[in-house]
């Protein structure tokens, strides 16, 4: 009997009657649970952004352990069903609960203490500032629980709390379970059904055939997950055989290819250069994150973007127009993009005809390179220029000397101006070394116990003279008493005379200049203030610059050879702490020091 097509239909149209009546109840009951889920996400979420929308204590407040009652009466009058439990975490102390509406008190609890709060879900939310949620198995039945973790951001953007919320599913899982039950129960009936109407159907040889067509066409639409059953050789067999050669075949292909697309999107997203892919017309194929950083754009409105009409307002011989008109196969422009300097390399793709299929432009960031090319050109210059003056000054007082017939007075006068030149040529060639002794981290310190009182006085001393003769006042004010601090001495008596005499020098004749030194926790505060010409806001992003100088012609009558400040820069890094300039034009200039005291316990304030 089975020999018979009839049969043979009427048992494989029963399996694949019973096969997809699995599949679909399984895709139903997934698709259920999903909706299912997502709904009560859904829910929880917009719940949590109403709460902290309506709470002004977890809006307003920095820190939430001070608003803790206030906090606590918002939660404890929130509207939350018998199955959800709502916490809030304090993440600035140590995790603590501040709030909750559960019947057991657990506020001033650490989160981790209990059971019903994941700790991976707490912390990843803060580590990301972004909402976290995981479905978990209850400790105490055999139900599940949907865990939301959702961050509290305060004005700066840095997470301060958490909410931390916990929905019961069982009633869920219950309604999804007894649907799973009525769809088993529909599918033995449509089977039976099937069995009846099989054995009409089954009289037709056509049938089989219009169930090969339908698994075509489903094939041609992109479903390579199907396959038809045969255990025989007749001809339907063997054109359901060809057929399930060919998804294998097609399916093997389309893998591959699948498997190339991957490779290639995997290693455009890890490229360290912005890349796009521009078809004949200018629009733009694909393109990587970096690129999209570079347009600041998102990649849906990069993608939406036009090639041409981005670049032909940068430079309109790089568009694809231009490109292909001049048979221009490939090329290398340099262009600025949103004050960022970009090497632009293109080339263009053919297909298997040789024809123009499109382009593939590179931007690789150049703009670090630049601007150290730009300042080794300004160093060389001004490097040369500073030894220039006093080698020239040198050589023309020398030729004066040597072939003028000048007196005893000049003789000296002359002497001395060739002397200062030397020193000061000196000065410049053992800063420079200095410098680079500190590139090249060949400094070695001699720590030593350093009283910084004794120390200052020691500078008051030494530029006690300049300030007289500009009659300017100098007062020093101690407010921590006599500090001891373990540092190089001779590297901080150099910072602190340098910007002293910065101070003295870049201030007017009866100009005020004030020394503070103060001890905040493990830190030492030095701050040296003036009221004399100031730097420009634009200037002072640069004034650690080497040879950098903000009026040079200024500085220059004055002595200054812009290496001092950098000098202090690299001492005060080097031993841990921080220099710091706030200026403000014709009204002056304050800079601050800080400096950490080594070995703090072994020290102490008289």
């Amino acid at each position: 009997m089975f020999k018979s097509i009839k049969w043979k239909f009427i048992t494989i149209y029963f399996l694949l009657v019973f096969i997809s009546m699995i599949i679909v109840t399984t895709f139903i009951v997934r698709n259920l649970e999903i909706y299912q889920v997502n709904q009560i996400r859904s829910t929880m979420e917009n719940g949590v952004k109403k709460l902290l929308v309506s709470s002004t204590y977890l809006k307003q407040s920095e820190n939430l352990i001070d608003s803790r009652e206030g906090i606590q009466k918002v939660v404890r009058e929130w509207p939350v069903s018998s199955t959800e439990r709502l916490y809030i975490i304090d993440t600035l102390d140590s995790y603590r609960v501040i709030a909750d509406t559960t019947s057991i008190k657990v506020a001033n609890h650490s989160a981790f203490d209990i059971k019903q709060i994941r700790e991976d879900l707490v912390l990843s939310s803060k580590r990301d500032s972004e909402m976290k949620e995981k479905i978990v198995q209850n400790h105490d039945d055999e139900g599940k629980s949907m865990h939301m973790s959702y961050p509290i951001l305060n004005n700066k953007g840095e997470v301060k709390g958490v909410v931390y919320m916990v929905k019961d599913l069982s009633a869920m899982y219950r309604t999804i379970e007894e649907s799973q039950n009525l769809l088993l129960k529909a599918t033995l009936i449509a089977l039976f059904t099937t069995v009846l109407l099989g054995y009409v159907i089954a009289r037709s040889i056509t049938e089989p055939i219009n169930d090969l067509t339908g698994k075509v066409e489903n094939m041609a639409a992109g479903n390579f997950d199907q396959s038809v059953n045969t255990k025989s050789n007749d001809e339907i067999g063997q054109l359901a055989n060809m057929f399930n050669y060919l998804r294998l075949e097609l399916k093997t292909s389309i893998s591959k290819l699948t498997r190339e697309k991957n490779r290639l999107d995997i290693m455009f997203a890890n490229m360290a250069d912005g890349v796009m892919l521009v078809d004949n017309d200018g629009g733009i194929v694909h393109a990587n994150q970096v690129m999209s950083n570079i347009l600041d754009m998102s990649y849906k409105s990069l993608i939406e973007y036009n090639y041409n009409t981005m670049i032909k307002a940068l430079d309109s011989e790089l568009t694809m127009e231009y490109i292909i008109e001049n048979e221009l196969t490939q090329g290398k422009y340099p262009i600025e993009i949103n004050s960022c300097i970009y090497n632009l390399r293109y080339g263009l793709i053919r297909d298997e005809l040789n024809e123009i299929d499109g382009m593939i432009a590179v931007f690789q960031d150049i703009t670090e390179q630049q601007r150290l090319d730009l300042m080794r050109k300004e160093f060389v210059a001004d490097v040369s220029h500073e030894l220039k003056t006093p080698i020239t000054t040198i050589k023309s007082y020398a030729e004066t000397l040597l072939h003028g017939d000048i007196d005893e007075q000049s003789n000296n006068m002359f002497l001395s101006v060739i002397d200062e030149e030397c020193d000061r040529m000196s000065r410049i060639v053992t800063e420079l070394l200095q410098l680079s002794n500190f590139d090249a981290k060949r400094v070695i310190w001699n720590k030593e116990d350093v009283n910084l009182g004794e120390l200052i006085e020691k500078i008051y001393m030494k530029v006690q003279m300049s300030a007289i003769e500009k009659n300017q006042t100098m007062d020093i004010d101690m407010r921590s008493g006599q500090i001891q601090m373990l540092i190089d001495r001779d590297a901080l008596e150099q910072v602190l005379l340098n910007i002293i005499t910065n101070a003295i020098r870049y201030t007017d004749e009866g100009g005020k200049i004030l020394l503070t030194t103060k001890m905040e926790q493990y830190n030492i505060i030095i701050r040296v203030s003036d009221n004399g010409f100031g730097i420009p806001s634009e200037d002072l992003k640069r004034i650690f610059e080497r040879f950098y100088r903000v009026d040079k012609a200024r500085v220059r009558e004055l002595g200054g050879t812009g290496l001092g400040l950098p000098i202090a820069q690299h001492i005060v890094e080097a031993n841990g702490g921080e220099i710091r300039i706030e200026s403000e034009p014709n009204v002056g200039t304050i800079v601050t020091i800080i400096l950490p005291i080594e070995n703090y316990d072994s020290f102490n304030q008289n």
